[in-house]
């Protein structure tokens, strides 16, 4: 009896992942099989908008400028956020107490909450190439001769879209790695203290090791966040200039609204599914190898 009443719980759960996520994505499948401008009746063609897409140098293109956001946006944040959560638990905590490594926390992950058009309308008129905030401090240290269009230079753009990724994203590894050195015996750090080890050799061997589980849960969601990233893009940038900051979810974007070949952009946004769901798949198995090779230890 008691089963089926925790069933009877999970009726709106299941009924919202239904009707959020699994008829929206048979019908996205669907379309991507065939020609449709959004009005009138949909052409079925089979698998010639895949044949296209991997025929289509701007959608390897996008997958390259990709690749640069998965870098700003998860392997650089967890590598700054590990360092930076170590400092704010083991060298701030203590000697300024855990209320001000707070507050930094706090600052930090400030960027995470700010609806990210606002977010992106600052930094546009930071990075402006014309009376932009930064372009100004350099007038004003006397390195002008290092002004540059950061946002309408095909060469600067993506890097500086780079840079800004880093500020929004760097605040979540940095909560996740201050909450996983909650768990780490305070003891281990006491006895490296006493032998002498250094604060790079306690966060090497201590504070590395421990928190694995968070390393993983860090660089997935990361991961994915840049595969799937769309705000930014489409506040600063708009795929430009010349296409120099497209990335596969505003390609398809672009193809759905814009160029109205809703067939095609459904195909874009299916293979970008089919490398999420494969690249989670990896991150678990390697988690679950490492767990188990850290059990048998």
């Amino acid at each position: 009896m008691r089963t089926r009443v925790y069933w009877f719980y999970l009726i709106p759960g299941a009924l919202l992942f239904l009707a959020v996520i699994l008829v929206p994505l048979v019908m996205n499948l669907g379309l991507s099989l065939t020609r449709w401008s959004g009005v009138g009746d949909p052409q079925w063609t089979g698998l010639d908008n895949y044949e296209r897409l991997f025929a289509d140098s701007t959608f390897w293109a996008s997958f390259r400028h990709n690749i640069g956001l998965v870098l700003a946006m998860a392997v650089l944040p967890a590598l700054l956020g590990l360092v930076l959560a170590a400092t704010l638990f083991d060298i701030v905590g203590k000697r300024f107490g855990p209320r001000t490594a707070s507050v930094i926390r706090a600052c930090l992950y400030l960027p995470q909450v700010l609806p990210i058009a606002v977010a992106g309308i600052v930094w546009s008129w930071i990075l402006a190439s014309e009376n932009g905030a930064l372009n100004e401090v350099l007038a004003g240290l006397g390195l002008g001769g290092l002004a540059q269009d950061w946002l309408g230079n095909p060469d600067l753009a993506l890097y500086s879209v780079m840079g800004v990724l880093v500020w929004v994203q760097l605040g979540y590894p940095v909560v996740i790695f201050m909450s996983g050195l909650q768990r780490v015996d305070p003891a281990l750090y006491e006895a490296a203290d006493l032998d002498g080890a250094s604060w790079w050799r306690r966060f090497w061997h201590i504070t590395v090791p421990h928190i694995r589980p968070e390393s993983y849960v860090v660089l997935l969601t990361c991961t994915i966040a840049a595969l799937k990233v769309f705000g930014p893009i489409y506040v600063l940038t708009r795929g430009g200039p010349g296409g120099a900051t497209t990335v596969p979810s505003y390609f398809s974007f672009q193809n759905f609204f814009e160029r109205t070949q809703v067939g095609y952009g459904a195909a874009i946004a299916t293979v970008l599914l089919v490398l999420i769901l494969a690249l989670t798949a990896i991150f678990v198995r390697v988690q679950h190898r490492g767990e188990r090779a850290g059990a048998s230890a």
